[in-house]
């Protein structure tokens, strides 16, 4: 898997949440080369874990989907002599 990389416009907004995040939450100030450094320390370390959390939830959409479909393609099939 290639590293989760974020356009220089999501860099900036997700820095942006985290310097507010020590700001309000945790009362505490945080610079931007800090909060950048954590940005890239979650990406690399904690991203693929939320990065695979997508892809599961979006295979169980896909699987139900599919379901669907497979469930409705029985719906019209004719009745042949041929049994399967």
């Amino acid at each position: 898997m290639s590293a989760i990389e974020f356009s220089n416009d999501e860099k900036m907004l997700i820095v942006h949440k985290i310097k507010n995040y020590f700001s309000e939450k945790l009362d505490q100030e945080i610079g931007q080369f800090d909060a950048e450094f954590l940005l890239d320390f979650f990406s690399e370390e904690i991203g693929s874990y939320y990065y695979n959390r997508g892809l599961q939830d979006a295979r169980a959409v896909l699987e139900s989907r599919l379901e669907n479909i497979d469930e409705a393609l029985y719906e019209i099939e004719k009745p042949t002599e041929f049994a399967h």
